[in-house]
């Protein structure tokens, strides 16, 4: 690499990791940062992540699931030494950018992503509206299909008319429970 300053300023980069060793190149990193004595440069270093829900077991399950899978963001001031940290940190494949150069977030990026990352109540977004043809994919009812007739977004919840014993019968789901026909 040349002997010249890369980027002045601070500025969060995208650093390209193996797939599954996000948050192990985290822990490095910050271990690399520390003992080389890179804190005025290499200032912090995280994961993206967001609350999902999901169903386990016939259970919701909220999770922390990677919005980059494969990516972590480092907010550092780019020189030859601290490029040089991240860069040869292990299973780090390089920066997002162009060429060996880093391309720094926008600050519209960075605060659109905090903002994804920072909400504590996780909603439910149902694109099911009434009368839609649904099949169930999960519970007891797994397979059978029906149609909406009822959405309870703040819940999480839909009622489907399901028919059983020829005739129709209304049946609460959760809405990870069914699947648009």
């Amino acid at each position: 690499m040349a002997k010249q300053k890369i980027s002045e300023g601070r500025n969060w980069y995208v650093v390209h990791t193996y797939a599954g060793y996000e948050n192990a190149v985290m822990r490095n990193l910050k271990q690399r940062i520390e003992s080389l004595g890179m804190e005025d440069k290499i200032f912090n270093v995280i994961v993206p992540t967001e609350k999902k829900i999901k169903i386990k077991g016939g259970k919701r399950v909220e999770e922390e699931e990677k919005i980059y899978p494969g990516y972590i963001l480092v907010d550092m001031v780019v020189t030859d030494d601290s490029w040089y940290v991240v860069r040869n940190t292990p299973r780090v494949t390089g920066f997002v950018g162009s060429g060996v150069y880093p391309v720094p977030m926008e600050s519209k990026e960075v605060e659109s992503l905090f903002a994804r990352m920072s909400v504590d109540k996780v909603t439910h977004k149902i694109n099911l509206m009434e009368n839609d043809a649904i099949v169930i994919v999960d519970g007891p009812f797994k397979e059978l299909e029906g149609k909406v007739s009822e959405i309870d977004e703040e819940r999480g919840k839909v009622k489907v008319l399901v028919n059983m014993f020829g005739r129709e019968t209304p049946v609460e789901l959760d809405f990870l429970q069914v699947k648009k026909v």
